[in-house]
């Protein structure tokens, strides 16, 4: 299927926020995981998520429409590494809050995790928050093109495990295209429940 990615909505504040009609999955991720680099490769170009040499470019909630398949993917603010200050990284985690509570129209959270690292306290702190909201996880290890295979196993393994999924988390890579369709198969799929 040929689709198109457009961004339709940016939200800084928690008063900005408004009720769609249409399902979403949200992106979340350390800073410096590869989100923009994500949404731009299922967008099939470089340019609609802006991406940073700095982590943590992301500072808003940015809807972007899926066509046809008519859901959003709700690209989060990133946490963990970004250097702002802690009153702002405050005010990103109660917009983020603000978001998921009592949304009907989230269907999951693909939560974008480095494939290059073993499961970091902020990743898990995410995970644990989401399952105990009783969120679906799509777990996704970006930049699985540079560690080696067997390292890659490794983490899908302990993320498996940490998850207590049947299915290990998808290996994606922004830069090979890795993953990209097993990616959007799933996307569709929980959009669609």
């Amino acid at each position: 299927m040929n689709r198109t990615i457009e961004l339709v909505k940016t939200i800084y504040e928690i008063k900005q926020l408004e009720n769609f009609d249409e399902a979403q999955i949200a992106l979340a991720g350390r800073s410096n995981v590869g989100k923009s680099s994500l949404v731009n490769r299922l967008a099939g170009r470089k340019k609609l998520a802006k991406i940073s040499s700095k982590p943590g470019k992301t500072r808003s909630l940015n809807y972007y429409k899926v066509n046809p398949d008519g859901f959003f993917l709700v690209d989060l603010p990133g946490y963990g590494y970004a250097k702002c200050s802690k009153t702002e990284r405050a005010k990103w985690a109660k917009l983020i809050d603000a978001y998921i509570q009592g949304n009907s129209q989230l269907k999951a959270v693909a939560v974008l995790l480095d494939s290059r690292l073993k499961p970091q306290k902020l990743d898990l702190e995410l995970t644990s928050y989401l399952r105990n909201m009783g969120i679906p996880i799509i777990p996704v290890l970006t930049k699985s093109d540079k560690p080696k295979q067997k390292e890659r196993s490794i983490v899908q393994n302990q993320w498996q495990d940490i998850l207590q999924q049947a299915k290990k988390p998808l290996l994606f890579s922004s830069k090979t295209g890795m993953g990209e369709e097993k990616l959007w198969d799933i996307l569709a799929e929980y959009a669609g429940e």
